[in-house]
C-alpha cells in the first residue's frame, strides 16, 4: 500500500487536484454542505475547537476560514526562552547542517541550496548551521508564528511538486522539500540571519504571510522579493504570527553555524506547540 500511494502522488496532477480542493474550500454555499464538511473534518481528526477563538463550527464561513482559524487568547501561552516553537505539530527532524547537505528522512538528505530556491549566497550563511522541520498534520493550528524577533530582508517563492509531505513520503520521496512548492523568508535576529521555509504539499490550497496576503500558489516561475530595498521595513516580535498555510505542511527553520542549539528533549517525532521552549543562543 505504501508503494501505491507514493505511485499515486506521483502520476496525479498534483497542481490540478490541489487548486481544484483550494476552490472547493472556498465555497460558502450550500451552507449544509460547508458546515458538514467541517464538523466531518473535526470528528474525524479530533480537533479541539475550545482552543478556537471561534469555537462554533457554523460560524465559519467557508473551511478556509476554519481551517486557518485563530486560537482563543492564552490557548498558547509563549515560554521563556530564545527560540520558540514555531507552530504546533511534530518534530520530523531537527540537528546540525552537515556542510550544505540537511538530513530528511532514512538517509536521505537534501541541499541548503536548493532549498532555498538556488540561493547560493544566502545558503552558504547555513552551512554547518542548525535546522529544524515541523510537520503541520490536517488537526493542528494551521499559522506559523516567529520563533524569534526578527526584521524581514527578502521572500523568494519557489515553484515545485506538490507531493505530501507525511513521514511515509518524506522516508520515500528524495529532496522532498526542496522539490515542493515552497515560500523562503530570510529575516535578521538577535542570532545572525535565520530563514523560515513554508513548503507546500498535496492539496495544500495557498501559503499566505502577514506582510503580503497570499504568495503561493502563483504562476509558475520564481519570485524575489527584497525587502531591504523597501523603504518601509517588516518586523516582527517573537510569537507573532508570520503566515499560515490553506490546509496542512511543513515548516522548516534554519540558523547559521555556531548561533544556537536546541533543546535535547527534541527529538524524531516530539509534538511540538506554538510558543513551547525549543532552543537557545550560544
Amino acid at each position: 500500500m505504501d508503494t501505491i500511494f507514493i505511485f499515486f502522488q506521483r502520476i496525479v496532477p498534483q497542481h490540478l487536484l490541489s487548486r481544484c480542493t483550494g476552490w472547493l474550500a472556498r465555497l460558502q454555499r450550500p451552507r449544509w454542505l460547508k458546515d458538514w464538511a467541517i464538523r466531518t473534518f473535526i470528528a474525524h481528526y479530533r480537533v479541539n475547537m475550545e482552543e478556537a477563538a471561534e469555537p462554533d463550527p457554523r460560524s465559519y464561513a467557508h473551511f478556509n476560514a476554519f481551517f486557518t482559524r485563530a486560537l482563543r487568547s492564552g490557548a498558547r501561552p509563549l515560554e521563556q526562552a530564545d527560540i520558540l516553537c514555531p507552530a504546533d505539530g511534530t518534530i520530523s527532524q531537527l540537528g546540525a547542517v552537515v556542510q550544505d547537505r540537511i538530513f530528511q528522512a532514512k538517509g536521505r538528505t537534501y541541499d541548503t541550496w536548493e532549498l532555498l530556491g538556488g540561493d547560493a549566497v544566502r545558503a552558504a550563511t547555513f552551512r554547518d548551521g542548525q535546522f529544524v522541520t515541523i510537520y503541520l498534520a490536517p488537526r493542528d493550528y494551521h499559522r506559523v508564528h516567529m520563533p524569534v524577533a526578527g526584521r524581514l530582508r527578502a521572500t523568494r517563492y519557489v515553484p515545485g511538486d506538490l507531493f505530501s509531505v507525511n513521514t511515509l513520503t518524506a522516508n520515500r520521496v528524495d529532496r522532498l522539500f526542496a522539490r515542493n512548492e515552497r515560500l523562503v523568508c530570510h529575516f535578521d535576529t538577535a542570532a545572525g540571519p535565520m530563514a523560515v521555509i513554508l513548503v507546500g504539499a498535496m492539496v495544500v490550497a495557498g501559503i499566505e504571510t502577514v506582510w503580503s496576503g497570499q504568495v503561493a500558489p502563483r504562476p509558475r516561475q520564481p519570485v524575489h522579493v527584497d525587502y531591504a530595498m523597501l523603504p518601509q521595513s517588516v518586523e516582527l516580535a517573537q510569537g507573532e504570527e508570520m503566515g499560515r498555510f490553506k490546509l496542512g505542511s511543513t515548516v522548516i527553520v534554519l540558523f547559521g553555524r555556531d548561533t544556537v542549539k536546541w533543546r535535547e528533549s527534541y527529538i524524531e517525532g516530539t509534538p511540538t506547540r506554538l510558543g513551547a521552549a525549543l532552543g537557545s543562543f550560544l
